[in-house]
């Protein structure tokens, strides 16, 4: 195997800042399509398969690359965090068309809203991902929003019985809640691999 003796970290900077990007434009998708009652959102499968692309390009930049902006095991770590937040944007999607939903429920727009606010700040952080600049304040962004979709989460499905949802629905929306509350579970994930890998490169 070639290995670059050229330091590449310029590439793995900008290939970082590309993924918070899809990964912003991806919840902002989700958020706006769900807001609109729509139940298709083609431009997520699109941004989807960016975000493979550019991901299979960081992990081979790390075999042909002899020094990398910080070790390779988080480099690695944070390319496929970052890439399944797009990965479950996409899912949840999916789901609404497969389940054929007709109405998006009141708790779901609010769930898409809180996941665009934390699509926002991942991709804040990742553009300060460079000498580790100003994290902290876009993790505990993250970290709070992540305690307000547990929150709705838990509203949503208490809901769901106190309405008296058929079983088919029940079955639909507490799956499609949980698929919800995963993706913000790793947006935080994503502020979480931020946070160790700054305190291991302090």
């Amino acid at each position: 195997m070639k290995l670059s003796l050229v330091p590449q970290e310029r590439r793995f900077y900008t290939l970082f800042k590309r993924q918070g990007e899809l990964v912003n434009e991806s919840l902002e998708q989700l958020r706006n399509g769900m807001l609109e009652g729509q139940t298709r959102h083609p431009r997520l499968r699109e941004l989807e398969h960016e975000c493979d692309d550019i991901t299979h390009e960081i992990y081979n930049l790390i075999n042909h690359t002899f020094v990398t902006p910080f070790e390779r095991e988080d480099i690695y770590e944070l390319a496929s965090s970052l890439d399944d937040v797009v990965d479950l944007a996409e899912e949840v999607s999916d789901k609404i068309d497969l389940y054929q939903v007709k109405e998006i429920t009141t708790s779901a727009r609010r769930m898409a809203e809180v996941l665009a606010r934390a699509g926002k700040e991942v991709e804040q952080a990742v553009a300060d991902l460079e000498g580790f600049r100003n994290l902290a304040p876009h993790r505990l962004a993250i970290h709070s929003l992540e305690n307000e979709g547990d929150r709705i989460t838990r509203e949503a499905l208490a809901q769901l019985f106190t309405d008296g949802a058929s079983p088919s629905d029940l079955v639909k929306w507490k799956d499609l809640y949980d698929l919800l509350e995963t993706t913000m579970d790793q947006c935080e994930h994503v502020a979480n691999v931020l946070e160790a890998t700054s305190i291991k490169n302090a």
